[in-house]
């Protein structure tokens, strides 16, 4: 099995030097591909900026990125080579509309700053899986599980995990693996490679 994992945050520039972004380290993803190649499998890990280092192993192939579309554009390309797809990257919902070079002054007053919706990777991707197993998360607060439920149905993917903000750049957490098929596992503080672990199950035996 070949299996497509996307990581970390992305970050979306709007000018040479400021960007919008996230917390996220990319551990989750780094502990999925970990889990994979342990298992005798193969890992694509695409991996937005991070301090931590992507492992290195010869069954995993690392691609670095830095905005969602630079993502989405790796993910296609690899998707049609691969089994299954574990979306853990927390991709900035939106982008500034109109990034300028350069570094522009400070100026006194409000500043407008005009947002684009990013793609959503993981909703392109499951739309053409067919029988190949996809999973992915949701990080919510208010109306958790019942926001993480809509995503699993609209989507359409195989399963989602449930987290919350206190994961990112934790080595341990709260999480709920939510399938498809209505069943529901409560893996409280519990650390990622133990997630990890449980999301390969699904890919491998469904």
């Amino acid at each position: 099995m070949r299996v497509l994992i996307t990581a970390g945050p992305t970050r979306e520039y709007w000018d040479s030097v400021r960007f919008l972004s996230s917390a996220s380290t990319g551990l989750m993803g780094i502990e999925m591909a970990n889990a994979v190649v342990a298992a005798g499998h193969e890992a694509v890990l695409v991996i937005g900026p991070t301090h931590l280092k992507p492992p290195e192993h010869p069954k995993i192939d690392v691609y670095n990125v830095e905005t969602a579309l630079e993502m989405l554009r790796v993910c296609r390309e690899e998707w049609e080579e691969c089994d299954a797809f574990v979306a853990t990257a927390a991709v900035a919902d939106y982008r500034p509309a109109n990034p300028v070079k350069g570094k522009p002054e400070k100026s006194d007053g409000p500043v407008t700053l005009e947002l684009v919706r990013n793609p959503d990777i993981l909703g392109q991707l499951a739309a053409t899986k067919g029988k190949r197993p996809v999973v992915g998360f949701a990080l919510q607060v208010e109306e958790a599980e019942a926001r993480a439920k809509r995503k699993l149905v609209r989507k359409k993917i195989d399963a989602v995990v449930l987290d919350s903000p206190a994961a990112f750049g934790a080595t341990h957490g709260d999480f709920v693996v939510i399938r498809a098929n209505g069943s529901m596992r409560v893996l409280a503080k519990a650390s990622k490679a133990d997630v990890a672990r449980e999301i390969l199950s699904i890919l491998v035996d469904g």
